[in-house]
């Protein structure tokens, strides 16, 4: 089953009926809110979770392993300059409310340009600029085949992902590399010669196992919920590739 882009609003992701996973997963949509910085509005989406999810992070505020209550992905000037993201992150979740440990990531990109997929219960976020596309393994001071945007170079694609199910520490590592190779496939099905951008982060959650409930063991592309994941990873990036292909200047 191939993933379908849904329209923000979309509902909660339920647990599989029939099997002891507990809670099901928040919303995917995220909910829009805003912050003023130097007399400027600036979009944030967040996420509340009444349950605490199970969560894998990658980005400069609640990175790790670990339970999060929140998370958030926000919007920041292209010239962004501060040198402590995760004490900003904190001040932002402060601001809107959010308390208990959370994650957070910040992009250049106007988060309010996300695209969601979702495939066989599995939910994605993405928000994808790609100003400075980089190759992984590539020299230090090679330039791997820079766009460059009015205002200088930016670029970020951050990914926050549900998988209604509970994953055992080893597949939530699995997972992030599962969407990660789903984001290259994309990228070059999109014409990029790139893996990603130097600053891509990404957050994969799951519900908390129930004592005596299932746990499941993988999150390889060929596993159950790592195949869900990686076609909702390629779907959300892919669209968000070509949507920023097509606004960016001739």
């Amino acid at each position: 089953m191939s993933a379908d882009l849904v329209t923000p609003g979309a509902g909660a992701v339920p647990a599989p009926k029939g099997e002891p996973y507990g809670p099901a997963l928040p919303a995917i949509a995220p909910e829009q809110a805003f912050r003023v910085e130097a007399g400027r509005r600036w979009p944030v989406h967040v996420w509340r979770f009444d349950h605490p999810v199970r969560a894998v992070c990658s980005g400069p505020y609640g990175g790790g392993l670990g339970e999060r209550l929140w998370v958030i992905n926000a919007t920041v000037p292209r010239d962004y300059a501060r040198l402590d993201p995760d004490a900003h992150i904190a001040e932002l979740a402060t601001g809107l409310g959010l308390t208990g440990p959370g994650a957070g990531m910040l992009t250049a990109v106007d988060v309010g340009d996300a695209v969601t997929a979702t495939d066989g219960g599995v939910g994605v976020v993405a928000t994808v600029g790609l100003g400075y596309p980089t190759l992984a393994a590539a020299p230090d001071d090679a330039d791997t085949g820079t766009i460059n945007p009015p205002g200088g170079r930016v670029g970020t694609i951050n990914v926050v992902a549900f998988l209604p199910v509970p994953l055992s520490d080893a597949a939530l590592v699995n997972a992030v590399v599962t969407a990660t190779e789903a984001k290259v496939q994309a990228l070059a099905g999109c014409g990029f010669a790139a893996t990603g951008t130097a600053t891509d982060a990404l957050v994969v959650a799951c519900p908390v196992p129930v004592r005596g409930g299932m746990v499941q063991p993988y999150g390889g592309p060929r596993s159950t919920w790592g195949a869900r994941l990686a076609r909702a990873v390629h779907a959300a990036v892919d669209q968000g590739a070509r949507r920023w292909l097509a606004r960016r200047p001739a």
